[in-house]
């Protein structure tokens, strides 16, 4: 069933059919829940939803999603997954209690990964924090420096539509770990996990779930500092204790009662990953959507992307400016009337410009069918 989403001044703008994407949705989060993973979710709720968290059908589905992640990510021997409640934000929290000893550097290229900084800025048993900023639209790379025991790096940034590549930083203290935020690359972009120690994210981006959990891939070196700082006399608020965290992940369970939608729905996408070829199967999709786009933008005269720098553009996320005489904002609006939601920039960026979600879940050849919707919208205003 369509519906219609016009608003005053909208114009009556009506994309045919046959052109339009088959599934409409392109948002960077939330995103596309893939039907199936719905099916899923019908199938398992009987024995499922509504059920305690500890006992064993959502341990189980834990269990699915943990080693599921293992796989996907072909994490080295000792790397384990650890899950809690809460998304990037509350991880952002307590990994200022529970991961960073005293400093540590952060990489600013845009509004999500300067949130980070931010907040440890403000905890008053930390050392001032060491912030790179760059313009939105470029990124800049971490710089190994004495005294800094954390590194904390951003693999996507969501509202820019840049990536950067997952490398430890020369010159770094021994045992200085490198944090990774990947909510809207986890998934989607290739890493080596032995790069990272701790390679987080929340599962309503990349992994076409619902919110309300924090995931985490950690390695040995993480788990051990997050064991000696909570063995510490640090004062840890106990909802944001990450010694908590790994002990109830390795019992396939969180401390309090999870969103158990959002784990299953995790699973099934995770699943689909892993049984389809694993992270070049992912990632591979994104690469088709993202050519597929990128270069659609590069060839018309109404559009370009807005990462100048091709080895910049994120393969998950693509932020795309139009001409002034084209406002983005009726171009949405148009779209949406036409069932084509989420394709507004984001909004502190404060540009004429689209943002595309092109995650494993959204298919490339609805990716090309949303370009000639663009070209049909944009000849006709």
């Amino acid at each position: 069933m369509r519906h219609s989403y016009r608003v005053t001044n909208t114009p009556d703008i009506q994309i045919p059919l046959e052109i339009r994407p088959k599934d409409g949705r392109f948002g960077a989060g939330p995103s596309k829940v893939r039907p199936e993973g719905i099916a899923a979710l019908v199938a398992e709720a009987p024995l499922y939803m509504g059920t305690s968290h500890r006992q064993a059908p959502v341990r189980f589905m834990v269990s699915r999603l943990r080693n599921g992640l293992a796989e996907m990510f072909a994490l080295p021997d000792g790397y384990e997954i650890v899950l809690g409640n809460g998304g990037t934000t509350i991880f952002w929290d307590a990994a200022s209690f529970g991961l960073i000893e005293n400093k540590s550097q952060h990489l600013d290229f845009g509004e999500f990964s300067g949130k980070f900084g931010s907040a440890v800025a403000g905890a008053p048993h930390l050392a001032d924090p060491q912030i790179i900023a760059v313009e939105p639209g470029t990124r800049t790379e971490a710089v190994g420096t004495a005294g800094i025991d954390t590194y904390a790096l951003t693999h996507n940034e969501t509202t820019t539509g840049v990536s950067m590549p997952l490398v430890r930083p020369e010159g770094a203290d021994d045992g200085a770990l490198v944090l990774v935020d990947a909510t809207s690359g986890a998934g989607g972009l290739r890493f080596d996990a032995s790069e990272t120690d701790c390679y987080y994210f929340a599962p309503q981006k990349v992994l076409g779930s619902d919110g309300g959990l924090w995931l985490a891939a950690m390695s040995p070196a993480a788990v051990e500092r997050i064991e000696r700082i909570a063995a510490s006399d640090r004062w840890i608020p106990p909802s944001l204790n990450l010694k908590t965290a790994v002990d109830n992940s390795r019992k396939d369970q969180t401390n309090n009662t999870p969103a158990l939608a959002t784990i299953i729905l995790a699973v099934e996408l995770v699943e689909w990953i892993n049984n389809n070829g694993g992270m070049e199967f992912a990632a591979n999709r994104c690469d088709t959507s993202a050519a597929t786009m990128y270069g659609w933008a590069e060839s018309r005269d109404f559009a370009s992307p807005f990462v100048e720098n091709p080895e910049h553009r994120s393969s998950t996320v693509a932020t795309i400016d139009l001409d002034d005489a084209l406002d983005a904002d009726t171009v949405n609006a148009v779209l949406r009337a036409n069932d084509i939601v989420d394709t507004n920039g984001y909004r502190k960026l404060g540009r004429n410009q689209l943002r595309i979600a092109m995650f494993p879940a959204v298919d490339p050849a609805d990716i090309e069918a949303l370009t000639q919707c663009l070209d049909y919208v944009a000849e006709r205003m």
